[in-house]
């Protein structure tokens, strides 16, 4: 690429640049909460991740089960040995806090 035109600020030029070279999505999904009132909790990333790592992220998001109640005061439950195996472990927030 050698130049974009048309970009009317210095986000939308980042933006394409971004967009063709390495496109990052953000993951906002559920996991499953055993013993808890709901069966499911929302979660999403708390920063974008790279698009071709989506569904490694995902399958191991998948494998997560959380226990309900979570520790007073904590969010998201202590890091299980499946997050930090696809290393997302410091990526996830509770979608609603």
């Amino acid at each position: 690429m050698h130049a974009v035109r048309g970009a009317a600020c210095p986000k939308g030029d980042a933006y394409v640049r971004q967009e063709l070279t390495d496109p990052q999505r953000n993951i906002a999904t559920s996991v499953l909460v055993e013993g808890g009132e709901l069966p499911l909790a929302s979660v999403r990333l708390s920063r974008p991740i790279s698009k071709k790592d989506i569904f490694r992220v995902m399958e191991v998001i998948n494998t997560v089960r959380l226990q309900a109640p979570p520790p007073s005061g904590r969010w998201p439950w202590p890091t299980c040995a499946a997050w930090r195996r696809c290393d997302c472990h410091q990526n996830v927030a509770r979608a609603n806090a």
